[in-house]
């Protein structure tokens, strides 16, 4: 039987502790992140292989949404978490969960590349997603409905940054009826709809032809007007992370990778500007949102006094209530949000136009009844209509006392003697003499 020698088994358990000290020092340097498609298709992806490269530690990234990411480094089964909005107090689920800052980003409306609408004002941000804004026309485009798609995961992380901006409720009620899984597919949407317009991010869409970015209040969205504060829909950026994590000292090596330059580098390919050197645009937030509320007409002090009593949950706004629509035309609505081009579509599109037809041919019977039934009547006026009134009663009062007269002169003949005729009362005839 082999005998190992005393050297060999020490090498052999030197070998086995130092192999073991690795296989545990990599599995620590091991990250799983998780958030949202706009951003872990574009920064993340990059930084990630950065972050290898440098031998640095692993990074697997799983794209999804940002509430699933959230979700996930609060139970365990992520480390970190990507994320385009802050911590909602509202949500238990985040109270364990830290939110780093680490870059800024601009939030953008996008439209089909021929558009001719250039920039939009924040109160007409305002009024499309409040339901208000409904055609093209009513801003500078094409006489056409306006097609609002929006990102159907609850709590999105763009869309709640730029309600919180807009309406200053993150999770304001809005009225988009066209609703996609994830940035990307919006984008995809947008990109084949000349109606279309939806909300993305400028590290999302600054090379993508296929759409292009509206700019606000005649502001482009770029870094330069993104890291001077100008373009006023710009949004943070967040690595969010377990207070309590076990893996904390992997997350602050990246966290101060974030901080290389070749880390920042990437950032700014990407469009974005590392938060540590956006000190003086973060400093003047105040100044942009009594801005915002100017533009969109709101009391800033009233946001102010609201803000100071918020202690307990404020319920949010209702949406406005919608005009309410014919069955036909909520049928081609719902149906061309999920289906544009489909069969069914096309029958619901001609259900409508035979139901506006036959209320057409209809208005000309209905407006001929309200013709004849506001036709001016004769008017009396009062005096004649007081002495026509009065005529009747005159008159049967003339007669019964004629009656009467009448009635005694027969009496009175009756009891007298007869008289002699004479000419003048032949010619006189009734004069009685």
């Amino acid at each position: 039987m082999f005998k190992r020698s005393a050297l060999a088994v020490q090498l052999l358990s030197l070998a086995f502790f130092f192999g073991t000290v690795a296989t545990a020092s990599a599995a620590e340097d091991e990250l799983l992140w998780r958030g949202d498609h706009a951003t872990g298709r574009t920064i993340m992806d990059e930084l990630a292989k950065e972050y290898a490269k440098e031998k640095k530690g692993k990074i697997t990234l799983q794209p999804f949404s940002t509430v699933s990411g959230l979700d996930a480094v609060a139970q365990g089964t992520a480390d970190i978490a990507g994320s385009a909005r802050p911590k909602y107090t509202k949500r238990p689920e985040e109270s364990g969960i830290n939110f780093v800052p680490v870059a800024l980003d601009a939030a953008v409306l996008i439209a089909f590349p021929k558009n001719p609408v250039q920039s939009l004002t924040l109160h007409q941000v305002y009024d499309l997603y409040y339901g208000r804004l409904t055609n093209w026309s009513a801003i500078g485009g094409e006489a056409k409905d306006v097609n609002l798609y929006g990102i159907a995961a609850p709590l999105d992380g763009v869309e709640f940054s730029v309600r919180d901006l807009v309406f200053r409720n993150g999770d304001q009620r809005v009225a988009v009826p066209r609703l996609y899984l994830n940035t990307t597919k919006l984008e995809e949407g947008v990109a084949i709809d000349p109606a279309g317009i939806g909300l993305s991010t400028l590290a999302s869409i600054h090379d993508n032809k296929g759409v292009k970015a509206l700019a606000i209040e005649g502001i482009s969205a770029t870094p330069a007007t993104i890291a001077d504060g100008s373009y006023p829909l710009y949004i943070t950026l967040y690595l969010a992370e377990r207070v309590d994590s076990p893996k904390q000292a992997a997350i602050d090596r990246f966290l101060a990778f974030l901080e290389t330059p070749a880390a920042k580098e990437i950032a700014r390919k990407h469009q974005l500007t590392p938060y540590s050197d956006a000190a003086n645009v973060v400093a003047r937030n105040e100044q942009r949102m009594a801005f915002i509320d100017a533009h969109v007409g709101r009391d800033a002090s009233a946001v102010a006094a609201a803000s100071m009593a918020a202690a307990t949950p404020v319920a949010a706004a209702p949406a406005p209530t919608p005009t309410p629509v014919s069955a036909p035309r909520a049928t081609l609505e719902a149906k061309k949000a999920v289906a544009p081009t489909a069969e069914s579509t096309q029958v619901a599109r001609e259900n409508l136009a035979k139901a506006e037809a036959k209320k057409a041919a209809a208005k000309p019977a209905a407006a001929k009844k309200s013709d004849v039934a506001a036709a001016p009547k004769k008017k009396v006026e009062p005096a004649k209509a007081t002495a026509k009134a009065a005529a009747p009663k005159k008159d049967a009062k003339a007669k019964a006392k004629a009656k009467a007269t009448a009635k005694a002169d027969a009496a009175g003949k009756a009891a007298e003697p007869p008289k002699p005729v004479t000419f003048s009362n032949v010619s006189g005839g009734a004069s009685g003499g």
